[in-house]
């Protein structure tokens, strides 16, 4: 059975380790780089990113959270997790905020305001429903979250929401310092997928539905099939020519 990670540093991995339970899968707190090598996915929870990235740093993580998500292991990131992978990060606190990247996207930290401006809401999310059937909506925590506000060409868009009303004007400074409104769109996207990278703005631990896990869970079951595959494939490549004339093919032997 596939072991899946939660990164335990901060913020909600309690509450994904308890949604994986509810479907049967054994989920493993991760605070240490070594335990990285025990785990075939893993799941970094939201919280408060800057807070997370200082204990990173103080638990040497990094490195090895880039190692994992660059060797194709699953890995998703719920709203500060997030912010951890993508590539580029606007809005961050002054000083910056160290990221894992792999993600080719750029993520807003604070994209929906402050606390106060949190909410839930129902997003459209017919390629969800399509692989884990159920309606074709789930319900999107947010919970201070961030927002994509660009992706590259590999990334597949799985939902956007509504731009709020009520948002804040979301600025960055430019080359020369100065402020300038980068978004302007009336929808943001909210979650996303490249590759082994599965990303979500929203909280799905803290509801009932439990097809964003089960989704993860199928990206885990493609990886192992495509290193099987790739095994085969190899395997299959070896001429027979190449094998020696005297000597017979091993076979394993079943007692």
């Amino acid at each position: 059975m596939a072991v899946v990670g939660v990164l335990a540093l901060q913020g909600s991995y309690n509450e994904h380790m308890a949604a994986l339970r509810r479907i049967g899968v054994r989920g493993v707190e991760v605070r240490k780089p070594e335990q990285l090598l025990g785990v075939d996915s893993l799941i970094i929870p939201g919280g408060e990113s800057t807070t997370m990235a200082k204990l990173a740093n103080y638990h040497n993580m990094f490195p090895a959270l880039r190692e994992f998500v660059g060797g194709g292991k699953p890995v998703w990131g719920t709203c500060a997790g997030l912010i951890f992978l993508a590539n580029k990060a606007v809005g961050i606190k002054t000083g910056g905020q160290e990221l894992v990247g792999g993600l080719d996207c750029t993520v807003h930290r604070n994209f929906f305001g402050s606390q106060l401006q949190s909410f839930e809401t129902e997003l459209s999310v017919p390629k969800l429903a399509e692989k884990e059937g159920g309606n074709d909506t789930c319900r999107g925590v947010f919970i201070r979250a961030p927002a994509i506000l660009e992706v590259g060409s590999d990334v597949e868009v799985l939902a956007d929401c509504p731009v709020p009303a009520n948002r804040p004007s979301i600025t960055i400074s430019s080359g020369d310092g100065a402020e300038e409104e980068v978004y302007s769109k009336d929808r943001v996207i909210v979650a996303v997928r490249q590759g082994n990278i599965l990303a979500t703005a929203f909280h799905p631990e803290l509801t009932s539905d439990s097809r964003w896990h089960r989704y993860f869970l199928g990206m885990d079951k493609e990886s192992h099939a495509k290193a099987f595959s790739a095994l085969s494939l190899s395997s299959s490549s070896i001429d027979a020519e190449d094998l020696p004339k005297n000597k017979p093919l091993d076979l394993p032997i079943f007692e």
